[in-house]
This record gives C-alpha cells, sequence and structure tokens, in this order.
C-alpha cells in the first residue's frame, strides 16, 4: 500500500491540499478528550474498525486501519482559548474501507455490540451510535504538528493567517490526524496533522 500523500508532510509547513471526499466511522460526543465520554467513543471506533478489516479480509481485501481523526468545535469558539474543555464538541473518525456500506455495517455493529455486551457495556452502547459518515472538505490548508497537542495553538494561528492573507475563508470544522499513540509517545514526539477546510472570499 502507498503512503497516503495527505498524511504527511515536514513539521510547521502549512500546504494547500485538495481532499476527495471520505467516508468514515464516526461518533459524536461533548467533553474533554481523554475524558471517560471520549475513551468509551474511541473504543467503539477501534472495535468497529477492526471488525471491518477482518470481515474485509474474509472478502479479499487488504484495508488496513486508519489513524484516529476529529472535528472539533464548540457553541461558543472562545471555549478553545478559555481552556474549557467540558464544553468541547467532537466527532471522532476512524476511515471506512471503500467496499463498506450500510448494508455491511449492521451486521458489523451488532457483532461488535454483542461481543462487548458483557465486559464492556458502555463500548457495547457506544456502538450503537456509531454511523457511517461522508466527509467532503475540498479544498483546505494543513500542517504536520510535531509535539504535544496543549501546543497547537500557535500553528493553528498562523494557519488562519495564512488564509486570510491568500484570500480565503474558513469554513467547516477544525480537523485533526493523530498520527502517533499517545499511550507510547512522549508528548514532544506526538505527530498531528491539522487540517482547516477553505474557500474563496466572494
Amino acid at each position: 500500500m502507498s503512503k497516503d500523500p495527505l498524511l504527511g508532510g515536514k513539521p510547521g509547513i502549512i500546504q494547500r491540499v485538495q481532499v476527495p471526499p471520505l467516508r468514515y466511522f464516526a461518533i459524536d460526543g461533548q467533553g474533554a478528550p481523554g475524558g471517560d465520554v471520549y475513551g468509551t467513543a474511541v473504543a467503539a471506533l477501534y472495535g468497529l474498525a477492526y471488525g471491518a478489516r477482518f470481515a474485509g479480509k474474509a472478502r479479499g481485501h487488504d484495508d488496513k486501519v486508519g489513524p484516529l481523526e476529529g472535528l472539533w468545535w464548540a457553541d461558543d469558539m472562545a471555549a478553545f482559548l478559555t481552556g474549557d474543555r467540558a464544553v468541547w464538541r467532537w466527532t471522532m473518525m476512524i476511515r471506512a474501507p471503500g467496499w463498506l456500506d450500510e448494508a455491511t455495517l449492521t451486521p458489523l455493529r451488532a457483532a461488535a455490540i454483542a461481543k462487548r455486551r458483557k465486559d464492556k457495556p458502555e463500548v457495547a452502547e457506544a456502538l450503537a451510535e456509531v454511523t457511517l459518515k461522508a466527509v467532503d472538505e475540498g479544498e483546505c490548508l494543513q500542517a504536520l504538528h510535531l509535539g504535544a497537542y496543549a501546543d497547537e495553538a500557535p500553528l493553528i494561528a498562523r494557519m488562519h493567517a495564512q488564509a486570510a492573507e491568500q484570500g480565503l475563508s474558513l469554513h467547516g470544522q477544525h480537523h485533526e490526524i493523530y498520527l502517533s499513540d499517545p499511550n507510547r509517545t512522549a508528548p514532544e514526539k506526538l505527530k498531528t496533522i491539522l487540517r482547516q477546510p477553505v474557500r474563496a472570499l466572494t
């Protein structure tokens, strides 16, 4: 499998990219990243993504499980500056394989729920909320952030400033793609793609 050019780049270098329409396993939630609700949602996503991988292999497909991704927003975007993480809203996502559709998702979800119903009932409940989500971002600015999640703000500010300088407006949601496992990677070595959909000012 060739490396996805949309998941690379040099740290701190802002790129203007065209992102094709993509489909994801997705689940919505609210609260601090790393909190119980967030952790349960992420566990549900991985359970379904790996179930799809094994089901795909049985059908002759060789799709790998992609990185965790997140769309982030708040009713009052100032919450991201004040650090009021309890009101942060998110959609956590993992890219779905191309062969999967709603009809094949239903039995996969049912099998994953049955597997977790006894040992992880909270994950089983979250699995029922996972959907297939189509995301069509089109033209975006993106950059690779190297370091702790809490240190992303300066690079995000540069991306917003570059958009303004190039006559572009921001739209859609702030998108992050987590290329590193935070449980196995030192904070200063974490790699995260930051992506912001843009469009020409009218």
